[in-house]
């Protein structure tokens, strides 16, 4: 094969016939500048290329202009993004004073917003995304050529391309190995002009290998404070417990927040520095705060508020304007301009909200909220609010303990003489996964238990199908700490094939819901699936094993029935599923 031939190629097809040292020497000599040069400790390297002034002193905002909830997360294939959602978008940015904006990807819709900051002549410079498929090979081959030609074809706005977004990190959905990153970092700095990076966690570049190190001209670097107040708690003191005074707590939680923010960075530069390369820039490409808890198990009641993100924010600037003038990252890029709801629990990021009204965290950027920009009117999220309304932790509230001997969620049995028995809607409800509707019947009946039970037509979502009984919105927890010794019991009717599971949830005095599931099968702690009624019986201390962490002191979720295939191993049903009858829930001691 020809030479010439081999320079039209991408790097992953390249991979099977060159070993990364000949990879190198033929992007060299295809006319491409692929890697930089090891950096020497007291030396700045000539093959660095400088991020240009336009990138690094602008203020920055990670930007996706998608607002549908139906949008798919892998393709974007479902919302139509049009030239004027675009516009209205980057002129809100504008008008707030932002910059720089990071793409996540170069598809149709980068596509799109590079048009309309050219033929609109924006005052914006853009970070480029390239986004690295794993197990993809062909998707990866076709988005690498798309990033490669919107940065040709727009030198003078894309300043910084970004191949690949937290890849590396061991938690990575879409996991690359070093060495194949390295090799398209490669290929696309020998194609472009523009100083190229890979985005990832601070823990990936906290111990970064030189095979990456080598191949970018600077690192981008994400840290996430708040979200690992929740995965590591005891990382940064989110608590302040020892604040007594609860009108500081909050201030208090924001600085620390930030302090973390900045020891992640720290983390990354003395890595970098101890490594030789003290001359690599290192920039934030995503940081954050939630303005609103979406995650769906109040894991951050006690952080997420409009208030706490401008607290963030504001420490935020000040700390990338240090990094501007000295020691310190060269730009910081804010997660994100503007909420989107298909991300689900991970959405509430915005500096916007979906509808694009601007939260409280940049209200002060645009003083006259009835001012038109041109194209856009500058609106305000409802609420009022001042700094004392910022959240903060405090414990939760443990209620006196259920002293009868009975806890009944369901039932039409005689009430006994020691028995607690709840009213739906009252303390707690019954909600059904994905919204769906299961009614109370008076066909069948638990014998024994009155004339009516719960009818679960299995409505199966891609992940299953379930029933909760559990605190109303906001209600408080339950003590049942007195039935640690005692069953969960009920009764069901039904030919279902396969597994179910039971769960229960509790709050915690650190952060956030704990789930516990029990799975069983037919023939297991009395359950049957012969369509005639069987009395089921779990142990709690069955849930206590499967969660150490549940705590009956704080119990949130009283019962769950479900089929959720990835717990229980069955398999998404392609027929409709016979229907699962419920009948008398309770907890005994």
């Amino acid at each position: 094969m020809k030479l010439t031939k081999f320079c039209t190629m991408h790097a992953s097809q390249l991979v099977s016939v060159a070993s990364t040292l000949a990879l190198a020497m033929l992007l060299a000599a295809c006319g491409g500048s692929g890697t930089t040069p090891i950096t020497d400790a007291t030396t700045t390297p000539s093959g660095l290329r400088a991020l240009p002034a336009p990138y690094t002193s602008a203020k920055a905002v990670s930007y996706s202009p998608y607002r549908s909830t139906t949008t798919d997360a892998a393709t974007h294939g479902t919302e139509v993004i049009t030239d004027a959602m675009v516009e209205q978008d980057l002129r809100l940015l504008v008008a707030g004073g932002f910059g720089l904006i990071r793409l996540f990807d170069s598809d149709d819709v980068a596509v799109t917003v590079m048009r309309v900051i050219s033929t609109k002549n924006l005052p914006l410079v853009v970070h480029q995304g390239i986004y690295i498929q794993a197990g993809n090979d062909a998707f990866s081959a076709d988005e690498i050529a798309r990033g490669v030609a919107l940065a040709k074809s727009y030198p003078n706005i894309i300043l910084a391309v970004s191949v690949g977004n937290e890849t590396m990190v061991n938690w990575s959905t879409t996991p690359i190995n070093p060495t194949v990153m390295a090799q398209h970092l490669a290929y696309v700095r020998s194609q472009i002009t523009q100083p190229v990076t890979t985005d990832d966690n601070w823990a990936f570049y906290g111990q970064a290998p030189r095979i990456i190190m080598d191949t970018i001209d600077f690192a981008s670097v994400h840290t996430y404070s708040m979200v690992d107040a929740h995965y590591l708690p005891t990382k940064w003191d989110w608590k302040q417990l020892s604040v007594s005074d609860l009108g500081l707590r909050a201030t208090d939680m924001m600085n620390a927040a930030m302090g973390s923010t900045r020891s992640d960075y720290q983390v990354v530069r003395d890595f970098f520095d101890v490594q030789g390369y003290k001359a690599m820039p290192i920039v934030i490409g995503e940081t954050g705060w939630k303005a609103v808890d979406s995650s769906g198990a109040s894991w951050y009641r006690y952080l997420a508020h409009p208030v706490n993100q401008k607290m963030y924010l504001d420490r935020l600037a000040t700390w990338a304007n240090e990094g501007k003038t000295g020691a310190g990252p060269k730009q910081v890029i804010y997660f994100e301009a503007f909420d989107e709801p298909w991300k689900g629990s991970d959405d509430k990021w915005g500096l916007f909200n979906v509808q694009r009204q601007a939260r409280y965290a940049v209200q002060a950027l645009h003083t006259d909220k009835s001012k038109p920009d041109t194209v856009v009117t500058w609106n305000w999220e409802p609420g009022s609010y001042t700094d004392a309304d910022a959240v903060y932790y405090a414990p939760p509230t443990i209620h006196a303990a259920v002293t009868q001997t009975k806890y009944t969620l369901y039932s039409e049995a005689t009430l006994a003489a020691s028995e607690l028995r709840e009213t739906w809607f009252g303390t707690v409800r019954m909600d059904a996964f994905a919204s769906s509707t299961y009614p109370e019947v008076s066909s069948t009946a638990a014998p024994g238990d009155g004339t009516h039970s719960i009818d679960i037509g299995p409505n199966p979502q891609s992940y299953g199908w379930g029933v909760l009984i559990q605190s109303n919105p906001g209600g408080a927890s339950i003590n049942l700490s007195n039935f640690a010794s005692g069953n969960i019991n009920f009764s069901v009717k039904t030919t279902y094939a396969g597994k179910l599971q039971v769960g229960l949830s509790s709050d915690s005095a650190d952060n956030g819901p704990q789930e516990a599931f029990v799975v069983f099968g037919n023939g297991q702690y009395g359950y049957c699936n012969t369509g005639s009624w069987c009395q089921v019986s779990i142990p709690v201390q069955a849930f206590l094993t499967a969660n150490p962490k549940l705590d009956l002191h704080l119990v949130l979720t009283r019962f769950m029935l479900a089929d959720v295939y990835a717990t229980t191993g069955n398999s998404a049903p392609t027929t409709a599923q016979p229907d699962v009858y419920l009948d008398g829930v309770y907890w005994q001691q």
